[in-house]
């Protein structure tokens, strides 16, 4: 069995140069930002439970059935704050039609991250992992970091960083997961 690997999210003022590090050691081996993501395609999505912005408990296994996209982010993510209102619209868009975006706060302070989800007025459910305990199953190296899960329970696809203008992947990977 494959060990995981361990991601803590660095403080504030360490947060560029641990990005540039991982960035760096990523082209040195080879590799693409997606790489340890992507391991994660093909399998079953990691069940977890956390607490919501509203205190209550949240289980992945609940939407079995749905199509689920979750969003790992900080606060102090720039490409977070971009691709948030996008995935805002996604959702508004396909959620009757059994799409369910939940997005995972890795912030060590989860009051920020309540604060940062309520001035944005973000309508999808927000889950707080201040402990990390969720980034480690999901082989979190980047943010922000997409995974988009079929109705099975399967991992389909692994986005990792986010630039604006390109959305098209998610919304044809959506598309084609919701028509299964």
């Amino acid at each position: 069995m494959e060990k995981a690997t361990t991601f803590a999210v660095p403080s504030d003022n360490r947060v560029q140069s641990t990005r540039l590090v991982v960035l760096l050691l990523t082209l040195l081996i080879g590799g693409s930002a997606l790489s340890a993501g992507s391991k994660l395609e093909g399998q079953a999505a990691p069940d977890f439970v956390l607490k919501g912005m509203n205190g209550e408990n949240l289980r992945l296994s609940e939407f079995l059935g749905e199509v689920v996209m979750l969003n790992f982010w900080a606060t102090w993510c720039g490409s977070c704050r971009q691709e948030m209102p996008e995935l805002g619209r996604l959702y508004d868009t396909y959620r009757s039609a059994g799409f369910v975006l939940i997005g995972v706060n890795v912030d060590d302070d989860a009051g920020r991250a309540v604060k940062f989800v309520r001035a944005l007025q973000v309508d999808y459910p927000i889950l707080l992992d201040p402990r990390k305990s969720v980034a480690p199953l999901y082989r979190l190296d980047e943010l922000p970091m997409s995974v988009l899960i079929d109705r099975a329970g399967v991992v389909r696809f692994v986005h990792a960083d986010y630039q604006a203008g390109k959305e098209q992947p998610y919304l044809a990977e959506l598309k084609a997961l919701l028509n299964e």
